[in-house]
């Protein structure tokens, strides 16, 4: 269903934290230009939970108006709430979006049959695909094996974002659920032997400032070629490892800012690049040849 290189796109803001939908439309065509398989929006990389519900949705909107059908958006809608989650991703399939991002809901830690019911509610009230997924060091809860495979019984359930970065899970997920559900990496330093294991994308943070090569790394991984991916994964690992110096999106969006691709708006509790770490991520950019 997707594949690839899937940006988890930042959400660009003014220096008052106002959405700066110019810059969106240029980051839009970047990923375009780029190569870059599909936006997903509004996600954690896109700082959801700072986001009013209005400015959510009207995200998203204007996410697909500027795709104009040049690439699948996928939109995040999860969140802690399966009515909040049902309602924004009711809202936002109007506006013709390719499919959903929903992540393991946090802070209040359901059961395993609790996440069950809280997916499939979802699922079961939408038409477009849904992709899971599952980042325990965030949310605080994890999204079993024996979990995904219930779901992914679910016709519109087509794939899951692993964020773990445990190969042995990469491994019993392959086992549990076979063909019946796509695996796409949420973790850039993990990702390509998770797509050399069977993977067949990665929802990337890197692609924000790398998209070509995120887009190169994906297909020679995806199609078996190890020794291309790991020459590709070699002058991004400073990347995979840089933009995580401080919390997401912390780095990457000082790093676009950097690159001239946006305004350095961010919105608290999170805070611009401490001083201490630019020069890394800088130094890191210039190796990957982006900056």
């Amino acid at each position: 269903m997707f594949g690839g290189s899937m940006v988890a796109l930042v959400t660009p803001m003014k220096g008052n934290g106002e959405l700066d939908f110019a810059a969106l439309s240029r980051l839009i065509d970047f990923h375009v230009e780029q190569g870059t398989d599909a936006l997903v929006v509004a996600g954690t990389t896109g700082e959801s939970p700072t986001l009013t519900s209005e400015e959510h949705a009207a995200l998203i909107d204007e996410s697909v108006r500027l795709a104009r059908g040049r690439i699948p958006v996928i939109a995040g809608t999860g969140s802690n709430s399966t009515r909040q989650t049902l309602d924004l991703s009711r809202e936002v399939e109007k506006a013709g979006v390719d499919g959903f991002l929903l992540v393991v809901p946090y802070y209040n830690k359901p059961t395993q049959e609790g996440l069950y019911q809280h997916f499939r509610a979802v699922a079961n009230s939408v038409s477009r695909p849904v992709v899971l997924y599952n980042v325990p060091g965030r949310t605080s809860c994890d999204l079993k094996p024996e979990t995904v495979a219930r779901l992914a019984e679910l016709d519109n359930v087509v794939g899951l974002k692993e964020a773990t970065g445990d190969m042995e899970r990469v491994d019993d997920l392959r086992r549990l659920c076979g063909d019946s559900i796509e695996l796409y990496s949420g973790d850039d330093g993990t990702a390509m032997e998770l797509m050399l294991r069977g993977g067949v994308g990665d929802i990337s943070v890197t692609a924000n400032v790398a998209p070509a090569a995120m887009h190169d790394l994906c297909a020679a991984a995806s199609a078996g070629d190890r020794e291309r991916a790991e020459a590709i994964d070699g002058k991004l690992r400073p990347l995979h490892e840089n933009l995580f110096v401080e919390a997401n999106p912390i780095p990457v969006k000082w790093a676009l800012a950097e690159m001239g691709l946006i305004e350095p708006g961010i919105r608290l509790p999170l805070v611009p690049l401490s001083k201490e770490y630019r020069d890394r991520v800088r130094s890191s950019l210039s190796e990957a040849g982006v900056l």
